[in-house]
């Protein structure tokens, strides 16, 4: 497997998962202060959160608790979302936005009220290695479900390869639309662990997949 692949998604959480320590007095550093307000300018709805650091190798760095970001007509909501880092954060905003939500009215003829993630922070491994994952300092978002207003649900599980031509195109549409605001993107085409979701992550190299 390429290095690059070795951020993908994961097998399940390990030990430690309780905070070893939090920094105290703690106030963002001037590039984190550029990037919240940047976030901020979206229009995105965040809480910043102090570093905290889990020992062996999982952290949460100049993080955010993303709660909601803008479409070009409204707030979109997004679930099950923990840490994530402000510079992933920015990314996703962008992308809901002018990604997601454009492509869904284009597409679909309705625009996006929620994305639904299966996470973000988690202390673990890439599956069937001694490689720490991108979830394990908060780089990395999983994208399962995207719901529009008219109520319908289009979900990277049911929809990639069995979803309606117009379906299957919006999800193809966002994927490559993702690749080129994160570093690392994999989808279904990827391997049979990504099925179910999008792995967004937040590195300076480029793997698309």
């Amino acid at each position: 497997m390429s290095a690059l692949a070795l951020a993908a998604c994961s097998s399940a959480p390990q030990a430690p998962q309780t905070p070893r320590r939090t920094v105290n007095n703690w106030s963002p550093a001037p590039a984190y202060n550029s990037c919240l307000a940047d976030l901020g300018a979206k229009q995105a709805t965040f809480t910043p959160l102090p570093d905290q650091y889990f020992g062996a190798g999982c952290s949460t760095i100049q993080t955010v608790k993303l709660l909601s970001v803008r479409g070009d007509y409204s707030a979109l909501g997004i679930t099950n979302l923990g840490p994530v880092t402000c510079h992933l954060a920015d990314a996703f905003a962008g992308w809901a936005r002018y990604g997601v939500d454009r492509a869904a009215r284009q597409i679909l003829g309705s625009q996006l009220v929620r994305i639904e993630t299966m996470g973000s922070y988690n202390c673990r491994n890439v599956a069937g290695s001694d490689h720490r994952s991108g979830h394990a300092t908060a780089s990395a978002i999983d994208v399962s479900a995207f719901v529009l207003a008219d109520g319908r649900k289009v979900s990277v599980l049911g929809q990639w390869n069995a979803g309606t031509p117009e379906e299957r195109e919006f999800l193809r549409v966002i994927h490559t639309s993702a690749c080129r605001r994160f570093g690392m993107v994999l989808g279904p085409d990827y391997n049979t662990a990504h099925r179910n979701h999008f792995h967004l992550e937040a590195v300076d190299s480029k793997f698309c997949r």
